[in-house]
């Protein structure tokens, strides 16, 4: 039982754990909206936005939460517009926008180093350089999502499921998904540090999907998805410590399990409604 316990007596291991159950609640919540809206790919997308955003703060010597922040809600907008206008499909314009800006980063790191900031923590997580700052970020990007998920609940349900009713009904979509999208990417940025851009995705996309599987309540949805990423979250970390695996890589594992174990008991209804997640509730 001490050998479990073990990691606790670290600051750097209790600031992780709370990042990394908060980071998964916080994913989970959000993620429900952007697996409902068919755009689960927004957040490989953005994350690596976020990451071109890293490189040019870096560069010029600006603030990173300020610079990658304000970068990734540019990204965020951008593919709302290029969607918006039908010209091409969401998925390409994610593709088209945010492989630019993580290739852009990239060879602005080759070229002109990070200003001694390391661009392998936002790649694959870093647990142990999550300080209280970390937390404090975390903690007030969580309590955002909140009051943008319980002062404009119903905007976000009619926008999400019939955007064009909700326009003609007169619901700003316009301004709804431009708040959708700073929230996400806002939670992108907060959590990169433990979890890394290549796998911010999957945090967002499998707490919604496994909740989608056990309920057929949009409600219930939303908490239980928060749910499965704390959990998630939490296990991963401990067992990242106990198995010597990077805390993003072990959450998700975490987060996948817990998905084949749903996937295994909630027979052809459950699947059905992962599968046709965007099409509604009864």
């Amino acid at each position: 039982m001490e050998v479990l316990f073990e990691p606790f007596q670290f600051e750097f291991f209790r600031n992780g754990l709370a990042v990394a159950t908060m980071a998964g609640a916080l994913c989970g919540l959000i993620g429900t909206y952007v697996v409902l809206k068919g755009m689960s790919y927004i957040g490989h997308g953005l994350s690596h936005a976020i990451f071109g955003g890293f490189a040019v703060s870096a560069l010029l010597g600006v603030n990173f939460l300020l610079g990658a922040g304000l970068w990734g809600f540019a990204s965020a907008l951008m593919i709302g517009g290029v969607t918006r206008r039908r010209a091409i499909g969401s998925d390409a314009a994610i593709g088209v926008i945010t492989t630019a800006s993580f290739a852009l980063g990239l060879a602005l790191i080759k070229v002109f180093g990070s200003a001694g900031k390391s661009p392998d923590a936002y790649l694959f997580g870093n647990v142990l350089a999550v300080d209280r700052g970390q937390v404090v970020l975390v903690v007030a990007v969580s309590l955002l999502a909140v009051a943008v998920v319980f002062f404009g609940y119903r905007p976000l349900l009619f926008s999400t499921f019939d955007p064009e009713v909700a326009d003609a009904s007169g619901v700003r979509t316009a301004r709804v998904d431009a708040l959708l999208m700073l929230v996400l990417a806002a939670t992108i940025l907060a959590t990169m540090n433990v979890l890394g851009v290549t796998l911010v995705a999957a945090t967002l996309v499998i707490p919604a999907v496994v909740a989608r599987m056990l309920t057929n309540s949009f409600s219930r949805m939303l908490v239980l998805s928060s749910a499965i990423g704390a959990v998630s979250g939490f296990t991963g970390m401990v067992l990242s410590y106990h198995l010597d695996i990077p805390s993003g890589p072990m959450i998700v594992l975490t987060g996948s399990a817990l998905f084949a174990g749903v996937f295994a008991v909630s027979g052809r209804r459950g699947r059905g409604r992962a599968g046709h997640a965007e099409a509604g509730f009864a």
